[in-house]
């Protein structure tokens, strides 16, 4: 595997693990079109910090539809012809969904997930970012954003937990984690080089990278 065999790469990681600013680093390494969550634009997020309980299954809706609707253009734009890198893959909806909702709320969800789900494009590679609660938190504290303000740590470290779960039992295409606690490829350039070596070396399967500081 290579970057330059590589059509389509989503990442993944927990709130404040840094996959949007990797995503975009690695689209104009590679010269891909980026396809980033539009997180910012679901009415009910903030709602849903201050509440969750009260706002978890609007939230939720909103977001697996949104989300359907961008993989949808992914198809249109013909993945064998333009490279793309995204900041999620479709998968994550069900990992919040799955902290989120109460039975009845993801039974529902469940049924309409599923049906979605035979449309999606699985990638040819997916990075975990996976980072400890206390790095996430220290990120999502630094980049203080308004709607972010009421995150609690045992959200972030329920979340965690679940994301280091599924991740774990993941399956369905080439799979590079990345322990990012020791790691600032934003502001190194050998921390991203270091990166794209470990992304050209993968061939198949789960690889673990974690760098010794």
């Amino acid at each position: 595997m290579s970057l330059d065999s590589l059509k389509y790469i989503a990442i993944e990681g927990v709130i404040g693990a840094g996959k949007t600013t990797l995503a975009d680093m690695l689209a104009k390494e590679i010269g891909a079109k980026t396809i980033m969550e539009e997180f910012e634009t679901n009415p009910f997020l903030e709602d849903f910090y201050q509440d969750p309980s009260r706002y978890a299954f609007q939230v939720q809706m909103f977001f697996l539809l949104n989300r359907f609707q961008q993989q949808q253009k992914l198809i249109q734009a013909d993945i064998f012809h333009q490279k793309i890198v995204s900041d999620y893959t479709f998968d994550k909806d069900r990992i919040f969904a799955t902290l989120n909702l109460n039975d009845k709320e993801m039974k529902l969800y469940d049924g309409m997930a599923k049906i979605m789900e035979k449309e999606i494009v699985i990638p040819g590679l997916v990075i975990y970012l996976q980072s400890s609660t206390k790095h996430l938190l220290n990120n999502i504290r630094k980049r203080n954003r308004s709607y972010e303000k009421n995150i609690s740590e045992d959200y972030i470290r329920g979340l965690n937990e679940l994301y280091n779960s599924f991740f774990f039992n993941y399956e369905k295409s080439p799979l590079l984690v990345i322990k990012t606690d020791e790691l600032d490829f934003k502001e190194s350039k050998e921390d991203f080089k270091d990166i794209l070596v470990e992304i050209n070396h993968h061939q198949s399967g789960t690889h673990y990278y974690v760098p010794q500081k």
